[in-house]
């Protein structure tokens, strides 16, 4: 008890020194204020830009991989020379893979038409048109809010009913329910069976954004714009048992090969692309830029930690005196150790506090699709890191104050 009344003690003797010198103190704390901004407010971005981006990828599918002509090529040179005379993949192929495949959950073929003109009375808007089969909903996320997804009869007579975005209904169908009503596209009628609930703006819009995407069946899709021979898409979902869904590509390269007559030296004239070499692309990026929001804080916290020790040896020096009368009456050691060290990591602190606000207060400025949020996790590391600055900036005076003798202290002017 005695122990705790006299870390108390320190910690009062500490607060008063620090306000009894506010100017000095404000000075010193400026370094490790703008250090801490600078590292709490790149690890913000890091972070706000990655939950963004990740959310934008899950439109794409977990443990899914999409069977293209063009392999997805991030960083190194793209010789596109090699991919240019590759056949694309056909609706033919996915059936025979959907067939076919034992390693697959679902297997889909999917088509897009961009800026097709969707109309109801006089309401119209550009819209993003996908063609997609029954189990689209199974290697994708479609959160449907009103109405329903699509049924089997649907896919397979290619049926003109559509799920449509939440902004394309909100421009076709202002304050109306739109399930059950129809729209023109290309020049053909439309029943709406459900609407996806608004995804909003993000950086990143792999797939298009579904707040504008009208969801139609791929036969009906077909119908309207495949007049020669299509390019779609064929995503395929592996099982969660299938670690690294390695079995899943062995599988699919092993079943295309023999569909495309490949002889066993040639290469695949087909790319099997994952969405993980994106976030993985995307993750070194991040780890470049905290790198860099280290080393630029580091520099500023270095020097307020240089601030903070100088002014700590001045306040030692200036309280030579009242230390050894506090040693004369009974003071330990560890008592004007603390009392010093509590001051330098209380002084570190508020510098880390104001930098803290400072990204609050960031979080507040509209950056279009970015939504910046501070995380606890970021604001326990700006005070983690600012107690330890305190703490290796005041530890080294607070000892020589601790170490004083009493006599020659009181004799100090």
């Amino acid at each position: 008890m005695r122990f705790l009344r006299q870390i108390f003690e320190s910690f009062r003797f500490s607060w008063q020194a620090l306000r009894s010198n506010l100017l000095r103190t404000t000075l010193s704390l400026l370094g490790v204020t703008v250090g801490i901004f600078a590292i709490i407010a790149v690890f913000t971005l890091v972070d706000s830009l990655e939950r963004n981006i990740k959310d934008s990828l899950s439109f794409i599918g977990d443990k899914v991989v999409y069977v293209q002509k063009w392999p997805w090529i991030f960083g190194g040179e793209f010789q596109w020379w090699k991919y240019f005379q590759r056949p694309v993949p056909t609706y033919s192929e996915y059936r025979f893979l959907s067939d076919r495949l034992e390693s697959a959950e679902a297997v889909v073929a999917m088509d897009f038409k961009g800026r097709v003109t969707v109309k109801h009375n006089n309401n119209s808007m550009a819209s993003l048109i996908q063609g997609t089969t029954l189990d689209y909903n199974k290697i994708s996320e479609v959160p449907i809010e009103q109405g329903r997804y699509f049924t089997q009869q649907e896919i397979d007579v290619a049926r003109n009913v559509a799920i449509i975005g939440a902004d394309v209904a909100e421009n076709l169908f202002p304050a109306q329910d739109p399930v059950g009503k129809t729209f023109k596209l290309s020049g053909h009628n439309f029943t709406v069976i459900g609407v996806q609930r608004k995804k909003g703006e993000s950086i990143l819009n792999v797939g298009g954004n579904p707040d504008i995407k009208c969801l139609i069946p791929y036969g009906a899709f077909a119908k309207l714009f495949h007049s020669v021979q299509p390019d779609i898409d064929i995503a395929i979902k592996g099982y969660d048992t299938d670690e690294g869904l390695v079995e899943l590509e062995s599988e699919i390269r092993g079943l295309l090969r023999t569909r495309r007559g490949l002889r066993p030296l040639q290469e695949d004239n087909f790319a099997i692309n994952r969405p993980e070499a994106a976030a993985q692309a995307i993750s070194g990026i991040f780890s470049v830029l905290t790198i860099a929001g280290w080393v630029i804080g580091g520099f500023s916290i270095l020097i307020g930690g240089f601030g903070i020790a100088n002014i700590m040896f001045v306040s030692v020096k200036e309280r030579t005196n009242i230390i050894g009368i506090q040693k004369s009456l009974g003071a330990k050691n560890y008592f004007i150790l603390c009392q010093f060290l509590f001051e330098a990591v209380l002084l570190s602190l508020v510098g880390g506090i104001a930098g803290i606000f400072l990204v609050y207060l960031l979080s507040f400025m509209d950056l279009g699709s970015l939504d910046l949020q501070l995380t606890p996790g970021n604001i326990t590391l700006g005070l983690g890191v600012s107690s330890v600055i305190g703490i290796l900036s005041g530890i080294i005076p607070a000892f020589s104050a601790s170490r004083m003798d009493p006599v020659i202290a009181i004799r100090a002017k």
